[in-house]
């Protein structure tokens, strides 16, 4: 009889021990979506503010209509992408970098015209849409310790077991663009 009672205790053990594992992989999933849909917040943020930022500067930038318009092109190719579920998070990335790399674009051409930098909007703006980018940049950082966090988890002994035979899957990185790891170059 006391044999029973232990193997019945062993089963009580192994049961409340995967029951852990498998609700902790849920909670550690579940906070890696959570992350990304965080980016996702901040992206639309973003998105929100280019059309206020291309009618601001469209009245002083009379020479530099290409630039608006690539602007207006990288939102709307990043939104599509954004918006395509089953695009990928490499797709994802790439739209986002080319839509930052033309904001960068803009606010480099806008040096040429000091009245656009002495508007109070086009400061306004400027500072809304960089204190987007650093939150964006904030939720990947996020998004990747918590992608870190949930890849460990799956790939460790004993867990990796379980997280294998329930189908649970690592998730990707956001990377840094190629043009953004090269070498800063500074010249005088």
């Amino acid at each position: 009889m006391s044999a029973l009672y232990i193997i019945l205790a062993g089963l009580a053990l192994v049961a409340v021990w995967l029951i852990a594992v498998y609700n902790g992989l849920i909670r550690g999933k579940n906070r890696v979506n959570e992350a990304l849909s965080d980016i996702d917040v901040q992206l639309k943020r973003r998105y929100d503010l280019i059309p206020n930022l291309v009618e601001t500067v469209k009245g002083y930038m009379t020479h530099e209509q290409q630039t608006l318009v690539k602007l207006t092109e990288a939102r709307t190719a990043a939104m599509a992408v954004h918006d395509n579920k089953n695009a990928t998070l490499k797709e994802r990335e790439n739209a986002e970098n080319m839509l930052s790399g033309t904001l960068k674009t803009l606010f480099a051409v806008t040096e040429n015209y000091p009245d656009l930098k002495a508007s109070q909007n086009f400061l306004q703006l400027q500072d809304e849409i960089s204190d987007t980018e650093n939150k964006i940049q904030a939720s990947r950082r996020f998004y990747n310790g918590n992608t870190r966090d949930f890849n460990i988890k799956i790939e460790t002994f004993p867990t990796n077991l379980i997280a294998n035979s329930l189908g649970f899957t690592k998730y990707e990185f956001f990377q840094a663009a190629e043009g953004e790891k090269q070498n800063v170059q500074v010249k005088f």
